[in-house]
């Protein structure tokens, strides 16, 4: 029992694989490097139609004319494939067998590939440890299927120049100005880097270094253009750009045409691709001459197109405002921006309490909407803040010179007032001459059922604060006051609805810079069905926010779409969080929220106008809300 188990074993030890994988430091970035390595040879694993896999070494002939593999049960004439018959070199689970039950699983896809040889199409599966090591048999064999269909003429023997070393060397005559076949080293590196910007310079240099002792030059100051020529192909050869050529190149190093209208059409997803497209792109990213005359892009032009604003993910005709912005105000989402953590994001850029950075970040970042909590000042000078040395003259300039730099749809300000009415009164007459002409002082239209859009409103500052009635004929009046205990995240609360309304006096100045966003108190869904005015803003606790989505969805979804809905965060944490992206949104601290927005592929100028799952402005029906 015990010799048998270990007979057993032993047979089960002799078909596992130990892979051989390609060296760390082994670069194969064209075709002769990928014939190179497979004349050489390398482990893989032979997938037969019985779903084993048993490992075996294949090797390129010398003379290239066959692929075969050791150990055989097979005659060594028939374990080989000749090169001339392969009809197909297919990449991935691309055969029966490679997706047959139990075996697919076992090896990822770009571990895999296939040939397809011989007049009955027979096909040979192979597995190797690596893409990489995929893709190199994979290139040598496609170029290799296609030189035996041709002549051997354009085969990159080593030495061999071809159109990718003719241009790298047209670049470096260029540079030798002197014309003695050599050149600093310092401008070697500058050249480089011209060509692939980004690059380190310590990089290249080493690069330099370790080529020259490689050659047995003497490491100095100057390099020659096979030097130059062979730092260039090492150092600017992405191989993951290189494999992708080589996936849809039909036999060479370069894409044709044809080649490069199946890449747009299968990997980028494009639709209407024509030859002529196809060809402006190598006329325009092609660096050498000679690919350009033949309509071929090489990897270099292939590296730049990919890297190119035209092979962007970002939608070109989204560099204009390309959203319907004809829709009511309330349709939209917006950018907002708490007046606190303004603040705190002012000392986290550097500065202080004392400092507007946090303001004009915000703007610069498309916010559309900024709280300014405004108390008396011990100077006589309003301030924003409590307990702030930042005065309401030098953060309302401030806003005003970054209101519209990256947007020029409207701004709201939202003022919660904490100040006299003789500082209240300087407030009203500092908005007023900073502002001017863009401070919207029309009077809201009863007859109309929706605000105006924010196409009517472009250039213009809203200001949303408390109103007095219009039966108050005098000079100041008495407001309620409920953002302070929105603030406080104590509206919701069953204890602040049992005390009275804070009030608050209110003066006419600054009363009558309100127009179309007038605080209001929240009275409920009916109520505010059957008598809220569209101009009219009730703002709500995050709290409260967060329950009516979560409790009564469809009302507050539709009151949304009616009115603008500002909501106060939580402020009694250590720090203002930002909210998780897909929910209430607003500009605070670059937390992880907060830089998860910021990074996103954008997809459209910051200008406080993008798609609803992310922030600022933008129309959302009720039944895309969960």
């Amino acid at each position: 029992m015990k010799d048998g188990s270990r007979q057993r074993l032993l047979q089960h030890k002799k078909k596992t694989v130990s892979f051989s994988t390609m060296p760390s430091n082994r670069k194969l970035s064209s075709t002769a490097a990928c014939i190179s390595f497979m004349l050489e040879g390398c482990e893989m694993k032979k997938v037969r139609s019985n779903s084993r896999m048993y490992s075996r070494f294949f090797v390129l002939d010398p003379d290239l004319r066959f692929m075969h593999w050791e150990p055989s049960k097979k005659d060594s004439e028939k374990a080989k494939i000749e090169i001339k018959s392969i009809k197909e070199v297919r990449v991935g689970k691309k055969t029966p067998v490679l997706r047959s039950n139990g075996l697919s699983d076992q090896f990822p896809d770009e571990c895999a590939f296939s040939i397809i040889y011989g007049d009955n199409y027979e096909s040979l599966d192979l597995v190797a440890i690596s893409p990489d090591v995929v893709n190199a048999w994979v290139m040598g064999l496609r170029y290799l299927a296609s030189y035996g269909k041709h002549t051997l003429e354009g085969f990159p023997e080593a030495g061999h120049p071809n159109p990718r070393t003719s241009w790298i060397s047209s670049v470096f005559d260029i540079a030798d100005l002197e014309k003695e076949g050599r050149i600093p080293v310092s401008r070697a590196v500058q050249l480089i880097r011209a060509l692939n910007p980004g690059m380190k310079a310590s990089t290249i240099e080493l690069k330099f270094k370790e080529l020259q002792k490689a050659a047995s030059e003497r490491v100095g100051d100057e390099t020659n253009c096979e030097v130059f020529v062979e730092a260039y192909c090492e150092l600017c050869t992405r191989p993951e750009v290189f494999f992708l050529l080589v996936q849809f190149s039909s036999n060479k190093e370069y894409m044709t045409v044809k080649d490069l209208m199946s890449f747009l059409e299968a990997e980028q997803g494009m639709e209407g691709v024509t030859e002529q497209m196809c060809l402006e792109i190598v006329s325009k990213y092609e660096p050498s001459k000679e690919g350009r005359e033949k309509g071929y892009l090489a990897i270099d032009g292939f590296t730049r197109y990919l890297l190119s604003a035209d092979c962007d993910i970002f939608d070109p005709q989204h560099r204009k405002v390309c959203q319907d912005m004809s829709q009511p105000l309330s349709h939209y989402y917006i950018s907002s921006a708490h007046g606190a953590c303004l603040a705190e994001d002012s000392c986290f850029w550097g500065g202080s309490t004392s400092d507007i950075g946090g303001y004009v970040a915000a703007l610069k970042a498309g916010c559309r909407s900024l709280e300014l909590v405004v108390c008396d000042g011990s100077s006589g000078e309003p301030v924003v803040g409590a307990g702030s040395r930042l005065a309401f003259s030098r953060v309302v300039s401030a806003v005003a010179e970054h209101a519209f730099e990256a947007s020029e749809f409207p701004l709201i300000l939202c003022l919660s007032m904490r100040c006299c009415v003789a500082q209240q009164r300087l407030v009203a007459e500092y908005l007023r001459k900073t502002f001017g002409d863009k401070l919207y002082l029309s009077p809201p239209n009863p007859n109309e059922a929706y605000l105006p859009s924010p196409e009517r409103l472009k250039g213009y500052v809203l200001i949303k604060a408390r109103k007095l009635l219009p039966s108050c004929q005098s000079s100041e009046g008495d407001v309620s006051d409920e953002e302070e205990t929105l603030e406080l995240g104590l509206a919701h609360s069953e204890e602040h609805r049992e005390q009275p309304r804070c009030r608050r006096a209110l003066c006419r100045e600054l009363s009558d810079l309100v127009s179309l966003c007038q605080a209001v108190s929240f009275q409920g869904f009916e109520a505010s069905r059957r008598g809220q005015c569209y101009w009219e803003v009730c703002s709500f606790s995050e709290v409260e926010a967060g329950r009516y989505a979560n409790e009564e969805p469809e009302d507050f979804v539709a009151y949304n779409k009616r009115f603008p809905v500002p909501d106060f965060p939580q402020l009694h944490a250590h720090r203002c969080q930002q909210h998780e992206p897909s929910g209430l949104l607003e500009v605070r601290l670059p937390d992880g929220g907060h830089e998860l927005s910021d990074t996103r592929p954008h997809d459209g100028p910051e200008c406080g106008l993008v798609p609803p799952e992310w922030r600022l402005w933008l129309r959302a029906p009720a039944s895309h809300y969960a």
